[in-house]
């Protein structure tokens, strides 16, 4: 039987310290404190904070979908 559900898709961009793996999963646990029934995560673009030329923050620019329950 096919999924005839809806989704919404939302634009977030985590930050680490550490690495991009680790900003795209602190972008996927913070959505998910406040949003149910996440689905899809989807890289957009990959950058660094440089501070006096050295790299200060890893960040990943993703979509993440969840289903859309109306309201």
């Amino acid at each position: 039987m096919a999924d005839d559900s809806v989704y919404k898709i939302i634009e977030l961009v985590g930050t680490s310290s550490e690495s991009w793996e680790k900003a795209a999963a602190n972008a996927v646990d913070k959505a998910s404190e406040s949003l149910r029934d996440l689905r899809i995560a989807e890289v957009k673009s990959f950058d660094v904070k440089l501070n006096n030329g050295k790299i200060e923050a890893y960040r990943v620019r993703m979509n993440i979908s969840f289903k859309y329950e109306g309201g």
